[in-house]
This record gives structure tokens, sequence and C-alpha cells, in this order.
């Protein structure tokens, strides 16, 4: 990649530190932003009838994260994207990143790579699991994808995550300890 195409994308580039609890994307938000996580972690979640959090997803360092529905769909954010730790991200617009890419085509196949097909191979591989791993075999990816998450967040995060109970979770980790 070129000195001056990252020098304009550092142009763009604010860094911004956020405060365990603050929220990077609000619930009904319409912004379209794209966060790059360098220290900490997000909690992505939405609140049910039942007035429950319900975890979708945790973004550890060198995750990207961006307000999905506003992007593809023009539609307010249905989650809640909250720093769980103290976090350090680095933000730009998508319309900036859209105008530099367009400009740059080592920025546009960076964009591709990086935010669309990432974006697009972690919903696809969440769903993909949902149909063809059992919640052992969910778990045991997982810890191998983000082996740091598992001491950071609550089990019940963890759990929502893997789309099973907590009561499962703990039965889950039972099994694949006794098997060692």
């Amino acid at each position: 990649m070129k000195i001056r195409s990252l020098l304009s994308l550092f142009r763009s580039v604010r860094i911004k530190k956020f405060d365990k609890g603050e929220l990077l994307i609000n619930q009904g938000s319409t912004e379209k932003e794209v966060f790059f996580i360098r220290k900490g972690l997000v909690r992505s979640y939405y609140t049910n009838k039942k007035l429950e959090d319900i975890t979708f997803q945790l973004y550890p360092e060198y995750n990207a994260l961006v307000n999905i529905h506003a992007l593809l769909f023009d539609e307010p954010s249905k989650f809640i994207y909250e720093a769980y730790e103290p976090t350090k991200a680095y933000i730009i617009s998508y319309e900036a990143l859209m105008e530099l890419t367009s400009k740059n085509s080592d920025l546009l196949e960076m964009n591709r790579r990086f935010i669309g097909r990432k974006a697009l191979k972690q919903v696809f591989q969440r769903v993909e699991s949902f149909v063809c791993q059992s919640p052992e075999e969910r778990y045991e990816k997982y810890v191998r994808d983000y082996p740091n998450i598992i001491n950071r967040a609550p089990d019940k995060y963890i759990a929502n995550v893997l789309g099973i109970t907590p009561v499962s979770l703990s039965r889950i980790r039972n099994r694949i300890s006794t098997k060692k």
C-alpha cells in the first residue's frame, strides 16, 4: 500500500476512548461509522420484551464493528454497542471511508477484504454454526477463536453468543474438563 494512501486514511480517522458502560452505538442510531477496537472489549446486545439483555456478540481487540442495520438496510440499529471494558477505538465515518477507497485501489481492496468480507464471514459463520455444530462444538470453536474473552466476560454473555443457557455452558465445560 502506498504511503500516500495510508496518510489519507489516517487523517480521516479519529481516536476515542470509551469508559466501561459507555455506548459506541445506541439502539435506534442511524450513524454509519466503522469502529476498529484497538484495546478493550465491546458487547453488542438488545433488550427483549421481558426487559432481558441478550448479548449478540463480543468484540475484543483488533476487531471491527459497524452499525450493520444502518449500513446495509438504512434502518436504525436494533442493537446497543457498549464498552464492557475501558476501550480505545479508531473511528471513521463510512462515507469518508467510501470516498477514500473510491479514489484509491489499494484502500478499496483493503476495505473489501477487511470490512465487507470480514463482517459477512462472521455473520455467515455464526448462522452456519447453529445449523451444523452442537453447542459443545460451538463452545470449543469460540474458545479457539477468542481465548482471552472467556476470562473477561461473564458466562451469561458467552452463553448468549453461543445460543445456550448459562447452565448448559457450565455442563459443557464440565464435560470437556472430564475428558482431559
